[in-house]
């Protein structure tokens, strides 16, 4: 795979999410061999930038991965987050960012992913509650001591971006990208570009959508959370189908899978764009991987810079509010 740069960090141009592992995607029984086997391959592949969080699980997902990565945690740039998480009241979902709330998250983090520093260690969400300075200062003691080396911040707006910054450089910032939420291209890719702060795209696949394998809403388990999103209810999930038909015929010209092409748009976007997939399997994974070796023509690219916005919004209300505008 070719590389990208983030920070002074050399990361494969796609990276690999891993909360699907462990959290939210049918949750049901979880095949931790299959997982790691998928980690491993991953690693193997060049898929060095690897996602996780503690509230995954909560939990469970940095354990699994503290499991897979003995013996080769210096091949990877191990990313997790925090401040989804109220350690000393309110439990999972909860956002809390205060300083002594982010010490007591990244003494667990590191216990369980069983390394002694953390590569990027992003902000999950912003806390309306806590300056960003007091987060961002607290951070900056963390890189002080050795315990995380880059800061991240994760659906922040501009302004907190460049007030975060003020205080110390934020390396990379995570955020839905994807050819249903193009929202980062109106303001925030400008800031970054401007800062020189990576945008790390997740759900670049619509949450699965363009692979092409959710043809009904029937093929959604009960315990799986997509159930209840917006874009995969009702009438907009008819009218989503009809976005997917489109990148299936751009896919058809570039004899690729509608996935394939979904991650080699979003890797023409531009240099400092990483998206980072999520997947259990070692065969979507190569699959993911090979989209490095996609190079899109023009005009396949214009057609999918003008499709038309997906029907839905991207989050349940709860959920939306903890995005800031």
């Amino acid at each position: 795979m070719r590389t990208n740069t983030l920070g002074e960090l050399k990361v494969g141009r796609i990276g690999l999410g891993t909360m699907g592992m462990s959290a939210y995607y049918t949750m049901g029984e979880q095949n931790e061999k299959e997982a790691l086997r998928t980690i491993h391959r991953a690693i193997e592949l060049g898929v060095n930038l690897i996602d996780t969080a503690e509230v995954y699980g909560p939990f469970t997902n940095e354990i699994l991965l503290g499991k897979a990565l003995q013996g080769r945690r210096d091949q990877v740039v191990l990313a997790t987050k925090f401040g989804l998480i109220s350690h000393a009241d309110g439990g999972s979902n909860t956002i809390n960012s205060k300083p002594g709330n982010i010490r007591k998250a990244v003494e667990g983090s590191l216990r369980r992913l069983n390394t002694d520093h953390i590569d990027l260690y992003y902000q999950h969400r912003v806390d309306p509650n806590t300056p960003i300075e007091d987060t961002v200062g607290l951070l900056s003691d963390l890189v002080r001591e050795g315990k995380i080396r880059y800061i991240g911040l994760s659906e922040a707006g501009a302004e907190t971006i460049r007030r975060a910054h003020a205080v110390h450089p934020i390396t990379a910032l995570q955020s839905e990208y994807s050819l249903w939420v193009r929202d980062p291209e109106r303001e925030i890719l400008p800031v970054l570009r401007e800062l020189n702060i990576v945008l790390v795209a997740y759900s670049p696949l619509g949450r699965g959508f363009f692979t092409g394998k959710i043809r009904s809403r029937d093929q959604i388990a009960t315990d799986d959370f997509r159930r209840n999103n917006p874009r995969f209810r009702g009438e907009n999930f008819n009218q989503n189908l009809e976005l997917l038909k489109e990148v299936e015929a751009v896919a058809e010209d570039a004899n690729a899978t509608p996935g394939q092409v979904a991650l080699a748009w979003l890797l023409a976007q531009g240099s400092d764009i990483v998206p980072i997939p999520g997947t259990k399997q070692v065969q979507r994974l190569e699959e993911n991987v090979h989209a490095d070796h996609i190079e899109l023509s023009k005009v396949q690219i214009a057609a999918l810079d003008h499709l038309r916005p997906a029907a839905g919004e991207r989050y349940e209300e709860m959920h939306m509010s903890w995005i800031e505008k």
